[in-house]
């Protein structure tokens, strides 16, 4: 199994834009990063969504030593595929 890298990303914008190489990879993340960062969830069609959580405090427990201590809240984002991108995946 091979990985696909911003670079390729970038040499396929490249290639099919115009653009170039380091332009092509900056747009596409950094507009998706901004989003995120401005608090919006990002859906791209026929791909995905990149959904932002908000997780509140909790006391969690330190599975070896069993001593307690405070997770402070936080906000994780997360990744749901869509039903295209499950069904290309899955053939």
């Amino acid at each position: 199994m091979t990985t696909v890298t911003r670079a390729d990303i970038a040499e396929t914008i490249c290639t099919e834009i115009g653009l170039s190489r380091k332009d092509a990879g900056d747009m596409v993340i950094d507009e998706i990063k901004g989003e995120l960062i401005a608090g919006r969830d990002v859906k791209i069609s026929s791909f995905g969504s990149f959904l932002l959580k908000r997780k509140n405090a909790r006391i969690g427990r330190n599975p070896k030593t069993g001593v307690e201590a405070e997770i402070t809240p936080r906000t994780v984002i997360s990744f749901r595929p869509s039903q295209n991108l499950k069904m290309a995946v899955n053939k």
